[in-house]
């Protein structure tokens, strides 16, 4: 049923890995000749996938407007991104001002947060924009592409600071998304979520905007160096145990067996080092 042809492609859109959703469109063109206007009843997933991977521009729920416009903080500009062309260009900019009693706090944590993904991570956008009354939004995404050596990859994080203001302590909560595809001579995907628990931040009422947001990114640094020793680990674990027993094994020969001319083998002789009879 087209309904449920939808459906599916609407998966795809979702899943995409890093860099390769122009790709995945591609094949899914060739996959519904038979329905050339699949892709424009999914607009909903272009536009889930656009903002959930914080794409270049650096689109999120948290900087969304009306009318399918978002906004940039830094730049004091509102935006027009074209989900469906999958062109990540900013268009039709206009004046914004935000609004916000935690104006100077937020200036304050996008330079921090910028000084911090320019040292930590390539290719790095960030910023910083109001999640509720009271919240505020850090948002940072690092993209690193190599198709020509077959993998992909992309670093999320996303934290939600609650700043207070009657003496208790501020809180810090978040997650961290990995994402990494290689597909040279197979397919493996690596996708992980890290749920960063609620950090306690101890500060006094006085502190300025400026100590704070250091105080604020002093912790966010710890979590994620931690995180990725973490995987690192976890890259060591992989290597030496799982992936080590999916490896084909060597004949006796050490030699690699050329698949091509198996049919030109003879197996005690030629592969297994025997004397034919």
């Amino acid at each position: 049923m087209p309904s449920d042809n939808a459906a599916a492609v609407s998966a795809f859109v979702e899943g995409a890995p890093p860099g390769e959703l122009a790709d995945v469109i591609a094949d899914v063109k060739k996959l519904t000749v038979n329905e050339p206007k699949i892709l424009d009843s999914i607009r909903p997933a272009f536009q889930k996938y656009n903002q959930e991977q914080l794409t270049t521009v650096l689109i999120s729920s948290y900087n969304s407007l009306e009318d399918g416009r978002y906004y940039d903080v830094e730049s004091q500009r509102s935006f027009i991104v074209d989900h469906e062309t999958q062109n990540q260009k900013a268009s039709d900019a206009q004046p914004y001002t935000l609004n916000s009693e935690h104006s100077d706090l937020i200036t304050a944590l996008l330079k921090s947060l910028t000084t911090h993904s320019t040292e930590h991570y390539p290719s790095a956008t960030s910023t910083v924009c109001p999640a509720s009354l009271s919240g505020i939004a850090l948002l940072l995404v690092s993209n690193k592409y190599s198709p020509q050596n077959f993998w992909n990859g992309r670093w999320r994080s996303t934290y939600l600071f609650n700043p207070s203001s009657s003496g208790a302590p501020s809180t810090l909560s978040g997650t961290i998304n990995v994402d990494v595809h290689y597909y040279e001579d197979g397919n493996v995907r690596l996708t992980t979520a890290k749920k960063v628990p609620e950090i306690r931040i101890e500060a006094s009422p006085a502190l300025s905007p400026a100590a704070l947001a250091a105080e604020v990114l002093r912790k966010i640094a710890g979590v994620e160096k931690s995180y990725q020793e973490e995987l690192n680990r976890g890259f060591g674990r992989l290597s030496e145990g799982e992936f080590k027993g999916l490896r084909r094994q060597l004949p006796v020969t050490r030699q690699k067996v050329e698949w091509e001319k198996i049919g030109g083998y003879r197996l005690g002789q030629d592969i297994g080092g025997g004397r034919s009879r």
